[in-house]
């Protein structure tokens, strides 16, 4: 989950897509529970927001039942108005009948009231409300609401079927009004020999950004013995792969130290889908997101030459044997390309020609940059 666009406005993640699963199974299974063994209720789902919970509380309501729908608009922008529309859509005889009544999100009762009052006329058995969220600050009138799934503080949201003005409903989780993001945050990306460090120390200083380089992460954390270094430096003394935990939680202390930087260049992380989908969740919690990944797109053979050379100088082994280099190349390819997926998938992919001169490369890189 990463910051969504809608209009003029920018809502960043807020509940997810299992817990949201979790919650209209639990009211489904009360539901179930509070009605008599050989009741069959009619479910009447309260559009336009509401077809999403009702589709899936229906399907996970263990027993027989009738469905029916009911359109009352009243939302209008991002607030509730006080003008209610007419009822249409109930075409049964519902005397003598259980109806619940499913609404996705109550906030201040208006529209629910006179949904209410006109099944209350209606001379039903029973009469009760499930609501997906629900929204205690703002409530105003007497209902009596029978099962609420979530209380969530009086902030708009969308997706799961609300809208902003039209759009957002198709999005399977939750998601909530926020300040516009301020940082640009880039992932800088490539494989050995491409000039990240190169291009980093560039861009940090023509846009004020933060570097954040995981082996120099890595490095800090472990020669100034942090908890977080401690804990790394054991994985690594027994030869295991450090958790995606405890790199994590490193570079979160990173952006916390920097909380005002324009924005950051994520060197070497995330390396694996769950790195990345960790990123996202924790910038977005912040009402920041990943602007873009800029990729370096050079040749293998270039690479290989540029390493070879480079490992007369650089002291590092693996800089001088060819097939040792290629490995490192397998292994870009087969585990940490598959981010090119990831990001492009949201739009956020820039491959970038790295051969050239250093300033050409830096001009291609910022012209992008520029327009995020």
């Amino acid at each position: 989950m990463s910051i969504l666009k809608l209009h003029d406005l920018y809502f960043k993640p807020f509940i997810k897509k299992d817990e949201i699963n979790a919650i209209v199974k639990y009211l489904a299974e009360q539901v179930k529970d509070d009605l008599p063994k050989d009741e069959v209720p009619i479910f009447v789902g309260i559009l336009n927001g509401c077809f999403l919970f009702a589709a899936d509380f229906i399907r996970e309501f263990n027993g027989n039942c009738e469905v029916s729908f009911v359109k009352l608009a009243s939302y209008q922008g991002t607030s509730t108005t006080d003008t209610v529309k007419h009822l249409v859509g109930i075409n049964e005889d519902l005397t003598g009948r259980t109806v619940i009544i499913l609404e996705d999100i109550i906030d201040t009762g208006n529209t629910l009231q006179e949904i209410y009052n006109i099944f209350k006329n209606l001379d039903v058995k029973k009469l009760k409300i499930v609501s997906l969220f629900f929204k205690p600050d703002v409530f105003r009138k007497e209902l009596p609401i029978d099962y609420i799934g979530k209380s969530i503080e009086d902030k708009f949201i969308v997706g799961y079927g609300l809208d902003y003005n039209g759009i957002g409903r198709n999005y399977p989780e939750i998601y909530q009004l926020t300040p516009k993001p301020k940082m640009k945050n880039i992932v800088l990306f490539g494989p050995p020999g491409a000039g990240k460090g190169t291009q980093a120390n560039f861009l940090k200083e023509m846009y004020n950004l933060v570097h954040i380089s995981t082996g120099d992460v890595f490095r800090f954390n472990i020669k100034n013995a942090t908890e977080l270094g401690l804990l790394a430096k054991k994985y690594m003394d027994e030869g295991d792969l450090v958790p995606d935990e405890v790199t994590i939680n490193m570079l979160k202390a990173e952006v916390e130290k920097n909380a005002d930087a324009n924005g950051f260049i994520f060197d070497g992380f995330p390396r694996t889908q769950s790195q990345a989908d960790a990123l996202d969740a924790f910038l977005g919690d912040k009402g920041e997101q990943i602007n873009a990944m800029i990729a370096l797109e050079v040749p293998e053979d270039v690479l290989v030459t540029r390493l070879l050379e480079r490992g007369k100088t650089s002291g590092r082994t693996d800089d001088t044997d060819e097939s040792k280099i290629r490995n490192r190349f397998n292994e870009y390819n087969t585990k940490t390309a598959i981010l090119k997926d990831y990001f492009d998938a949201q739009n956020k992919y820039y491959g970038i020609d790295g051969v050239g001169s250093i300033e050409d490369i830096t001009k291609r890189i910022a012209e992008v940059f520029d327009t995020l």
